[in-house]
C-alpha cells in the first residue's frame, strides 16, 4: 500500500480513524494537530551461561507498542470523551484504528494500522483568558499491535 517516491512526504497531512466509538458504530474520522506514538519495540533479554566467561548473550524479549496520543482542537465532538466515559463505567471498549499520511493531493500513501485499541487518557483543554490559543484536546490510546499496511510477514 505505501506509495514510494524520492521526495519524503509531509509529517502535517494525515488523517485519524478510529472503528466503533461513535453512536452508530461506524468510524470516527478526523483531522488531528498531532499524532505521536507509532513506535514498536523488542527490548533484548540479556543473560550468561555459566560455563561461559563475561560475554553477555542477548535473546529477542515481549514485542512493546507505545501509546498513540492524538491532540485537535476542541470541536463538541464527544465521541472520545463518551469513549473513556464506558471504560469508567466498568465497560472497556477495543476497537481498531489507523493513522492515515496523505500526500499534497490529501490521496492516501501510506496507513498504520493498531489493533485491541482502548482510549487509557483523555485530557481537556486548558483555559487562560490571558491567551489566544486554541483550546486543545488530548487522547491517549493503549493498542496491542502495529502493523503499515503493505508489508510483508
Amino acid at each position: 500500500m505505501p506509495v514510494y517516491r524520492d521526495d519524503p512526504y509531509a509529517g502535517y497531512n494525515f488523517e485519524v480513524v478510529v472503528t466503533g466509538i461513535s453512536d452508530d458504530g461506524k468510524a470516527v474520522k478526523g483531522s488531528f494537530a498531532e499524532a505521536s506514538g507509532l513506535e514498536a519495540a523488542m527490548d533484548p533479554i540479556e543473560y550468561r551461561n555459566g560455563s561461559e566467561d563475561i560475554t553477555v548473550r542477548k535473546l529477542p524479549g515481549l514485542k512493546k507498542f507505545t501509546n498513540i496520543t492524538l491532540k485537535r482542537g476542541v470541536t463538541g465532538d464527544l465521541a472520545f470523551w463518551n469513549w473513556i466515559v464506558q471504560g469508567m463505567n466498568g465497560t472497556i471498549l477495543r476497537t481498531e484504528g489507523s493513522i492515515l499520511l496523505l500526500n499534497e493531493a490529501k490521496q492516501e500513501v501510506m496507513r498504520w494500522n493498531f489493533k485491541r485499541a482502548w482510549i487509557t487518557k483523555c485530557t481537556q483543554p486548558s483555559m487562560n483568558a490571558k491567551n489566544n490559543e486554541v483550546a486543545m484536546e488530548t487522547v491517549e490510546i493503549c493498542h496491542e499491535g502495529l502493523s503499515v499496511d503493505g508489508q510483508t510477514g
